[in-house]
């Protein structure tokens, strides 16, 4: 681990370093635990440290975590003059469309396939997808793959242009619309109440699209982490990360409340009736 603004990088010892690959295209993906699959995707500016603690935690509550790399630095504390330079390069891969009119993110595509890799592998009724920030839609975009039956969208923040918009082709959106009436899917969705990059509107965007299937839940300002990492604090800018840098790790507190509810809605979707659950969360 190296020092970083008196902070110390995540060198993901406990996870495997797995190479993917999905028609031809191979992503490094870190997956640890056992039980039914979860595919976490990380949020800006990469796989951070508080976006491990998040892996762990649900792998420690009984799944199969894969935290694929989409960008950034792995493990690296998110600083904010290298958290800028991501974002960046992500605006201008050909992999995300971060702007309005773009459609969905090319990436969708690959990360629909690691779910299916990831459900034959792990079994169970299906695979969970946990979206942040950046990638927040791509957890509801996933659904297009059957295999994929519990997401969960956090404080998407895409297309960075549009506050209403949902990062999704018409034809996307409708087929997710009809597969979420077909087969009775779910969103659980978290966000800010003054979230400048994920606000009321894209909430609204996302219930008038799929309805009551639409669970949005927002949380006070004041609630949030006063001291994130300066990535979060000085170009974020706003409350924003719910269950990552914005956690407060202390018993009862929203955001910790959050993540208990993160783990159940996943644990009601992925393991049969009386299964048993995984280790106790730490608080």
């Amino acid at each position: 681990m190296s020092a970083t603004d008196g902070h110390l990088d995540d060198a993901i010892t406990d996870f495997s370093r797995r190479s993917v690959d999905v028609d031809g295209v191979v992503k490094t993906v870190y997956a640890g635990g056992s039980g039914p699959a979860v595919v976490l995707m990380p949020e800006m500016p990469g796989i951070s440290p508080d976006v491990l603690r998040l892996a762990r935690w649900a792998r420690d509550a009984g799944f199969t975590v894969h935290v694929p790399s989409l960008f950034g630095v792995d493990g690296a504390y998110p600083t904010a003059e290298g958290g800028e330079e991501v974002v960046r390069r992500a605006c201008a891969s050909a992999e995300f469309r971060a702007f309005a009119g773009g459609g969905t993110s090319p990436v969708t595509a690959w990360l629909r396939g690691l779910a299916r890799q990831a459900h034959a592998e792990c079994g169970g009724p299906g695979v969970g997808a946990i979206g942040l920030c950046f990638t927040g839609n791509f957890a509801l975009t996933m659904t297009l793959e059957p295999a994929v039956i519990a997401p969960v969208v956090n404080h998407p923040s895409l297309p960075l242009d549009d506050a209403a918009g949902l990062e999704l082709s018409d034809e996307d959106a409708r087929a997710i619309r009809d597969r979420f009436a077909r087969d009775g899917l779910k969103v659980l969705a978290y966000r800010f109440e003054g979230d400048r990059w994920c606000t009321g509107q894209r909430f609204a965007a996302y219930r008038a699209l799929l309805g009551d299937a639409f669970d949005g839940r927002v949380l006070p300002d004041d609630s949030a982490n006063a001291d994130p990492p300066p990535f979060f604090r000085d170009v974020v800018g706003t409350p924003h990360s719910v269950v990552t840098a914005h956690l407060v790790d202390e018993d009862g507190h929203p955001t910790l409340r959050a993540r208990d509810e993160i783990i159940t809605f996943l644990g009601d979707r992925l393991r049969p009736p009386g299964h048993p659950v995984g280790d106790e969360q730490d608080s």
